[in-house]
Parts: C-alpha cells; sequence; structure tokens
C-alpha cells in the first residue's frame, strides 16, 4: 500500500515538472524579427486584413491559439524593404508561427552598439567608419546657426572629447539674461543676439517669457543647431517614441549661435548676424528662415545679399526652401549662391490607427505622452461641436456640453494645430481628429491629448461618414514607432518651384529629411509651445524645412572636413549631382501633395546622399566672379551690382547669357511664340576623381524637347583639370501642349561616377 501511494505522489511529481516546464517554455518570451511573404499571408487571413494590419491578424490568431498564455507583442512592423515584423514570442508561438503558410524566418533578436534616432542611419551615416569615421570627423569646421538661440545646458551641446577651440575663432559669448561667457564651452564657442531691428519694426520683448541674451524660449534655435552639429546623446526620446542615440550630421562641429528671431524676425537683424558670423569665421551658416513667398530681386533681399557676402568669405550657406507649398512659385531664398533645402519624409511613423463605427480603418501618426488606446466613442464636428468656427477648433467655439468625453474632428486652416488641441482639451474633450484638405502628409505636433493627423483621403471618408450618420463614433489605437515605410517623400509644405527671380535657376537645389524630426528641446518650454503646456522634455518632434536645411548644413561641415580646398560652389556641386530620384521601393520620390512623381521644381536635383557627395567624381564649380557676371546678365547696373561688390562694372559687351551660370542642373524656359526655339548653354567641369578618367555623356531628355551635348566624351588627364561642354535644348513640334514642367536629365558616367544634373523644361 505504502509502495503504491509512493508511485502515486512520483507520478504527480513528474506530471507537475512536465507542466512547468511546458509552461516555462510558454512563457518565456524573446524578441525575434520575423519575415513573411505578404502576398500568402494576406491570401490566408484575407477576412482580417481588410478590417486590421496583416502583421497583427498574424499575431492575433497566434493569441488564439494559446488562451492561456499572454499574447505576441508586436513592437515593430516592416513593410518596404521586407514584409515582416518584431515580436516578442514564446517558444510555443514560434512553433506555430513557423508552421504558417508564409512564414520565411525568425531570427532572434541581439544587442548591438547604439545607432541614431533616424535621420543619420537614414542618410548612410552611423559608426566610426565612412564620413563618421575619425579622419573625417575632426573637429576643426564651425557651423553659425542664425536662429531663435540656444539652450547651452543641453546634454547635446557638451564638449566632452572635444580639442581646444580653434585658434582662428574670433566670436564671442555675448552675455545677456539668464547668459553668460561661461555658458559656452568648446562645443557651443560663440553666442550672440541681435534685436535692434525687431525693436525698430515695433516688436516688443516680453522679459517674463523671453530671455534678452542668446538663450532660446522658442525651441526652434536649439533644435536646428542640434540638427546639424549636437553630439551623440544615447536614449533619446518624445514620450518612448523614434527612441535611439541621437547626433548631428557633422557631430564633433563646433556651434556658434546668432538670435535674431524674437517672437518675429527681422532682416536687419539677421543680416547684421550674418555679417557677424563671417567676421567671426564661420565656415558653415544655416538659416531656417526667410520671408514670405513674395519673390524679392537679389539687389532687395538682405539675406541674399549678406549669404553673397559669406559665399565670398568661403563659407557654405544653407537655407530652408519655406513652408508654403504646394502652390507654384511659393520658393524663397532662391540666390544661386545659396543651398536652397526642400523637406522630406524618413521611413519612421508613428501609427495611429483609428476605426469608425461603419468598420472602416485609417492610418494616422500621433505624438502623445499617452498611448493608451481611446475606446469607441462618439464623435463631434462643426455644429455637433459648438458654434461659428468649431470646425477650425478656433478659441471660444467649442461648447463644453456637447464636446465632454467625445472625439473631435478639427480641420486645419485657422489655427495652429496644438492650439486646436488645446481648445478640445480646455473643453473637455476625450481626443481629437486633425483633417488635412490637401495631400497625405501625416507631419504631426506633440499635443497635450490624445490625437491622429490624418491625410486627406481619410479626411475625405471620415467627413463623409459624419456628416451621413446620425450617431457616429471612432477608435484610436495609438502603435508604437515603425520602420519600413516608404521613403523619402516630399512633404505637402514644402515650398515649390519655379524660380520666380531667377527662372533659369531651378530651385529648391535639394530634399533632405524634414518630417518629424528628434532634436534637442530648451528645459523651459513645453513640446507644444504653447503656454498652457506645463510638460518638459529633452527633444522633441518637430516638422518643416526649417528641420531639413541643418540636415544639409551638417552634411555640408563634413564635407568640408574631408575637402577643405573646396568651395562652397564645389560643395554644393557634390551634393546635387549626387542626389538620388528614387525611394527605398526603387521607385521615384513621390510628393505627398498629388501622388505623382516629384518634379525637380518640388526637390530640386533630388535627396541629398551624403557618402557619394564626398566622393563625387566631377564638379560644377563656380567663382564669387561668376556670380556678379550672371547679375549682370539679368540686366542689373551698377548700382545695384554695387551691394554684392564695390567698384565691380559689367562688361560692355556680355559675356554669358543666364543659362550659362555653372550651375549643377539646368532650367530651360520656352516662352509663348518660341516652342521650336534652340537654347545652348555653356558648362565647366572640374575633375576631384581619378585623375586619369573619361566620362561619358548620358541624357534622358524631356518630353517635347532634343538634348544634343557636345563633346559627347571628356577625357581628364589629371586632378582638377577642367574641361568645358555644350548643351543644346530644341523645342519640338508637337500636336498637343506637354505637360509642364517636362523633366529629364544629363548624367556623365565613369565607372561607378555618375554626375547627374537635373533637366526642368517650361513653356512648350
Amino acid at each position: 500500500m505504502k509502495s503504491t501511494v509512493v508511485k502515486i505522489f512520483n507520478a504527480m511529481l513528474l506530471l507537475l515538472a512536465f507542466i512547468a516546464v511546458i509552461s516555462t517554455a510558454s512563457a518565456y518570451k524573446q524578441t525575434y524579427i520575423v519575415h513573411m511573404d505578404k502576398t500568402k499571408i494576406t491570401k490566408t487571413y484575407n477576412s482580417l486584413v481588410d478590417s486590421k494590419p496583416w502583421h497583427q491578424a498574424v499575431l492575433d490568431s497566434l493569441a488564439q491559439e494559446e488562451l492561456d498564455v499572454t499574447p505576441p507583442e508586436l513592437l515593430y512592423s516592416y513593410e518596404t524593404a521586407f514584409s515582416g515584423f518584431a515580436a516578442k514570442l514564446s517558444r510555443t508561438q514560434l512553433k506555430s508561427l513557423k508552421k504558417m503558410d508564409g512564414f520565411v524566418s525568425a531570427v532572434p533578436d541581439k544587442m548591438l552598439s547604439l545607432h541614431t534616432t533616424r535621420s543619420p542611419l537614414f542618410l548612410g551615416l552611423e559608426g566610426k567608419k565612412g564620413l563618421w569615421g575619425s579622419s573625417n570627423i575632426r573637429s576643426d569646421v564651425i557651423i553659425g546657426v542664425v536662429d531663435s538661440g540656444i539652450w547651452p545646458e543641453h546634454v547635446s551641446f557638451r564638449d566632452h572629447g572635444l580639442p581646444p577651440v580653434p585658434e582662428r575663432w574670433r566670436g564671442a559669448c555675448e552675455k545677456g539674461t539668464r547668459f553668460s561667457p561661461s555658458n559656452c564651452n568648446k562645443k557651443l564657442i560663440g553666442a550672440r543676439y541681435f534685436y535692434g531691428g525687431y525693436l525698430a519694426a515695433g516688436g516688443r520683448i516680453n522679459k517674463t517669457e523671453e530671455y534678452l541674451s542668446a538663450r532660446d524660449t522658442a525651441g526652434h534655435g536649439t533644435h536646428t543647431a542640434s540638427t546639424a552639429a549636437g553630439d551623440v546623446v544615447e536614449n533619446a526620446n518624445l514620450y518612448g517614441l523614434a527612441n535611439g542615440s541621437a547626433a548631428g550630421m557633422r557631430y564633433s562641429a563646433r556651434i556658434a549661435a546668432y538670435k535674431v528671431c524674437w517672437p518675429g524676425c527681422t532682416s536687419v537683424d539677421i543680416l547684421t548676424a550674418m555679417v557677424k558670423a563671417i567676421e567671426d569665421g564661420v565656415d558653415v551658416l544655416t538659416l531656417s528662415l526667410g520671408s514670405t513667398s513674395e519673390a524679392e530681386s537679389y539687389n532687395q533681399d538682405y539675406l541674399a545679399i549678406a549669404s553673397y557676402y559669406a559665399f565670398k568669405s568661403g563659407i557654405f550657406v544653407a537655407f530652408s526652401a519655406g513652408n508654403s507649398g504646394p502652390a507654384d512659385y511659393t520658393v524663397v531664398n532662391t540666390a544661386p549662391w545659396i543651398m536652397t533645402v526642400a523637406a522630406s519624409t524618413m521611413d519612421r511613423s508613428f501609427p495611429a490607427i483609428v476605426k469608425l463605427g461603419n468598420g472602416q480603418t485609417f492610418e494616422g501618426s500621433y505624438l502623445y505622452s499617452a498611448v493608451k488606446a481611446l475606446k469607441s466613442l462618439p464623435i463631434v464636428y462643426g455644429k455637433t461641436a459648438g458654434h461659428s468656427g468649431a470646425e477650425y477648433c478656433v478659441p471660444g467655439s467649442l461648447n463644453p456640453k456637447l464636446v465632454k468625453g467625445k472625439i473631435v474632428i478639427c480641420e486645419q486652416g485657422q489655427v495652429r494645430r496644438t492650439e486646436m488641441g488645446e481648445q478640445v482639451k480646455l473643453s473637455g474633450g476625450a481626443g481629437m481628429l486633425i483633417m488635412t484638405p490637401l495631400g497625405e502628409d501625416l507631419a504631426t505636433d506633440a499635443h497635450v491629448l490624445p490625437a491622429a493627423m490624418l491625410g486627406a483621403s481619410a479626411t475625405e471618408a471620415i467627413l463623409k461618414y459624419v456628416n451621413t450618420t446620425k450617431a457616429s463614433t471612432a477608435s484610436i489605437v495609438f502603435k508604437t514607432t515603425t520602420y519600413g515605410t516608404r521613403a523619402p517623400k516630399v512633404a505637402t509644405f514644402s515650398s515649390r518651384g519655379p524660380n520666380l527671380v531667377g527662372p533659369d535657376v531651378i530651385k529648391p537645389d535639394v530634399t533632405a529629411p524634414g518630417v518629424d524630426i528628434l532634436a534637442a528641446w530648451p528645459a523651459k518650454t513645453g513640446p507644444s509651445t504653447l503656454k498652457s503646456d506645463k510638460r518638459r522634455v529633452l527633444f522633441n518632434i518637430i516638422s518643416g524645412t526649417s528641420m531639413s536645411c541643418p540636415h544639409v548644413s551638417g552634411i555640408a561641415a563634413l564635407i568640408k572636413s574631408k575637402h577643405k580646398d573646396w568651395s562652397p560652389a564645389a560643395i554644393k556641386s557634390a551634393l546635387m549631382t549626387t542626389a538620388y530620384t528614387m525611394d527605398n521601393r526603387r521607385k521615384p520620390i513621390q510628393d505627398l501633395a498629388f501622388g505623382d512623381m516629384a518634379s525637380p521644381f518640388v526637390f530640386g536635383s533630388g535627396h541629398v546622399d551624403p557618402t557619394k557627395a564626398s566622393n563625387p567624381g566631377l564638379i560644377y564649380d563656380i567663382t564669387a566672379e561668376d556670380y556678379l557676371l550672371y547679375l549682370c546678365s539679368l540686366k542689373y547696373n551698377k548700382s545695384q551690382i554695387s551691394l554684392f561688390e564695390e567698384g565691380f562694372e559689367c562688361p560692355k559687351k556680355a559675356t554669358m547669357q543666364p543659362g550659362d551660370l555653372n550651375y549643377p542642373s539646368f532650367a530651360v524656359n520656352f516662352q509663348l511664340g518660341a516652342q521650336n526655339a534652340t537654347f545652348t548653354y555653356r558648362r565647366t567641369l572640374t575633375n576631384v576623381g581619378i585623375p586619369i578618367s573619361s566620362y561619358k555623356v548620358s541624357v534622358e531628355a524631356p518630353e517635347g524637347v532634343s538634348v544634343i551635348v557636345r563633346p559627347k566624351v571628356l577625357s581628364f588627364k589629371k586632378l582638377n583639370e577642367k574641361l568645358r561642354y555644350k548643351v543644346s535644348f530644341t523645342g519640338q513640334s508637337r500636336e498637343k501642349p506637354v505637360a509642364s514642367p517636362s523633366v529629364g536629365s544629363l548624367v556623365w558616367v565613369s565607372g561607378n561616377y555618375r554626375v547627374r544634373s537635373a533637366i526642368a523644361v517650361t513653356g512648350l
């Protein structure tokens, strides 16, 4: 009897042990990067993928197979390079996954060295190799940031490991409110502030809200400075989103901050700051500011004049193209000696999934501290949310009795998006859906309540649903940071050409990351910049050509480190002729405003590629005198020219036409009545690649135009040798008008070198 009891007891122990092993195997989870065949998966889960993302359907099916075990945890989803996801799975869940039709592989995650939050990696900059290698990252380049100031104590501006300040530096750290020379260090080597022009224009500086010093309260200047040259900071994020290691494009460069923006910025203050920066000895100037879209001739544009001074002093100058898109002729800062930068997306998103009461699902974006889902709630909009102006959520328009506990729809167009969210929150709303009238931009803001930003197609469907449904409802699910989205795409807000002031020069010049950019933020400013926002963050995510501009400035500093003898025009040429026009899906870069292929008037020569720009093969160099002769070709008189160069006189006989400027792209303007005309332009290329090399021309002619290049081969015998060519554009007979612009390219090819010039033709 006793032996029987012992046997039963031992058997029970074995059973319990077996159950424990099985439970442990089921409970233990590890992160896997899973590659799936999306075609097979969507067929298998055809009924589910219509209502939810396919990867969520796969994971939900795994959870249903093991009801007693915690479900799989989705970390990220991938749609571009491959179809798949990263998720935490138990061993048994992994086994079930491997049995699915469509499973390709599951690779265990492993600890890697920290990378950037995104933009340097997206641009091909990482680790201690390539352009970020020790030989190219020497800390002798100085970037001047003309903006709203800087927050000097931020960790992005520490001077850990930097050598002494370059002896050639002539700048200063000016004393002011809560700013002293001791706030500068070997990273932040200069700080000045300029406000005379602002006060003279009737502006006022509220000393309780603004510092009368180089200290930044707006956040804009701190953000742009760290984007260009901020130090490497680990675990940078905004509320856990975009987590990673933040770094400026030229993270070891020195920074000199020039504060010119208070509640407003004046040309006088900017001009003064730029001149002082030239005197101080900066190598690069970055200015994420500018006028409205009203065109000014270069001799009336103080920023263009100051930029010419900088160019003549060997300083590379980059300006933002403006945020007045998507209308044509809105690009600003268009002088040819300026690098004008458009804005585009990266392959990172912050998905907010909006599900309507009728089952329709849309993906938007969000930036908010709480990521708890909003369950199905009533939607209010317009008259159901308040009175006149309620559709735009303007101050005082929302009725708390109608809004409390509900999701409010707010259309863009009257007030800032963050202000709309503030009004919804003050009225007791539970969440907000932001409607976009044009384009599929999902660039969002750090809102004070749960909010989803939606594109134009989703906007149309949601408004139709709300306007035709008595009791409309919606839910919002906030996902984690997602990588692998199709990119780049040019932002709708990015200002467009053609160039009204100089139609023979394509503007903008290039595009760079400018949507949802994470960078440093002042300690006393809320991420929404609203006075009511008492939240404080170390990093913030914002969008604009203001964000793309310092990316290019930092890259220019990288190239200047490697090629100290290159002129600003040479650096600009390298950035333009190596820019790419195909996205990460090997399709033409898209314009988010209209969903079609972006033209040179949208993104210039294409998206910058730092690595290729550091070794372009050939460059189109331009001297200060070349630019003066260009102004002569625009019929500038002596007094107008003197603003740029005193004592310079235009030749009595014209030596060039505007199209002969040695620019790295071609803008060809066929005026009405001259569609069959021929325009012939000259160009000069300088060899900076392989000493003995031959380049053969390859032309993609724009529709309606024939292109002839002479000679077709350029044979170089040594470095820095210059060779010339001519290119003729002739309008062809046609029965119907050609779409404007008609685009093409002219490429000089030698081995791995492809020196590409964009062509944009108008007036056909």
